[in-house]
This record gives structure tokens, C-alpha cells and sequence, in this order.
């Protein structure tokens, strides 16, 4: 039986700690699902669709071929259940994520008993999708922040939006 977990957020943007935490997860399961998150209270800065393309472009640099990048609009829980997966993969910078992160594993666990929370030690902990994304708004350098491929896309997305 393969071993298959789960990446999930919003990725809002994808950044280099993100991608951190998949190169790591990736070595330990068979197959890794890296799903942005669609939350219905939230409005996104990028498409959805534009940052999956960017995640997969990202994964095929690096030569990373054992992961399914999805969209997932529901409950994350529900899209572990429904793709028979038993690890839920989260990425650490501080405390202050733990404690955040506790109560997401709580609330899965309600909805699916099996599921199994794995954290993961960010190497770059002082990245943040926030701090790329307003680097980017006021033009300023965050192309160490991200991919390559995410940050041809938010560049391009940015200079749409200003045209």
C-alpha cells in the first residue's frame, strides 16, 4: 500500500519554505499532494489555477515527480478521504504555528480519526507568503523568496493588474 500525504494551504503565494517542506516530504512518502486551498471567506491575490501551474513548473525544476498538485475548494479532511490519504503534512517556523496548527489537527481529526498530522522544521522560517507578496506590490526584490516559476507568474499577474 502506497504511503500518500497530504500539503495543503492556500499557497497565496507558493514561497521557498513552502517548497522546502515538499522537497522533505516528498523523500518519505510514495506519493505527496500538494492541494492550494480555496477558502470561501477568503479572496485570493493570485488565481488558483496560475499557482498550481507555477507548483507543478516549480516541482518539474527540481526534478520532484511523485506529487499531485490539486485545488481543493472544501474540506481538506473530506479530500484525504475521498483520495485515500493518511498523512497531513504541516510546515513549522515558530511556536506561534504549532499552536495554530494543534487546532487544525484537531478539527481533522473530528472528520477523519486515521488522518495523522506530521510537522515538518521549516529551513526558512523567516519566509512568509505575506512578506513575498508585499516585497512584490512595491517592487522590490523577492525573487529569493519564491520559485522561479511562482515568481515569473506573480510578476507577470502584477504588471496585468497594473496595465
Amino acid at each position: 500500500m502506497a504511503k500518500k500525504a497530504i500539503y495543503a494551504g492556500s499557497f497565496d503565494c507558493y514561497t521557498n519554505g513552502h517548497h522546502d517542506i515538499v522537497k522533505k516530504a516528498s523523500r518519505l512518502f510514495d506519493e505527496l499532494h500538494i492541494v492550494v486551498s480555496v477558502n470561501s471567506q477568503k479572496s485570493r491575490r493570485f488565481p488558483a489555477e496560475a499557482m498550481v501551474e507555477a507548483i507543478r513548473e516549480s516541482l518539474a525544476l527540481d526534478g520532484i515527480e511523485n506529487c499531485v498538485v490539486a485545488i481543493c475548494s472544501g474540506i481538506t479532511a473530506d479530500y484525504c478521504l475521498a483520495h485515500d490519504i493518511g498523512y497531513f503534512v504541516r510546515g513549522l517556523r515558530n511556536s506561534l504555528d504549532y499552536n495554530y496548527e494543534e487546532n487544525i489537527a484537531s478539527g481533522n481529526k473530528l472528520i477523519a480519526p486515521e488522518l495523522e498530522t506530521l510537522y515538518f522544521r521549516s529551513d526558512n522560517a523567516g519566509i512568509s507568503s505575506s512578506i513575498a507578496v508585499e516585497m512584490a506590490l512595491y517592487g522590490r526584490d523577492f525573487s529569493g523568496l519564491v520559485p522561479e516559476p511562482v515568481y515569473r507568474m506573480v510578476k507577470k499577474l502584477l504588471a496585468e493588474r497594473q496595465a
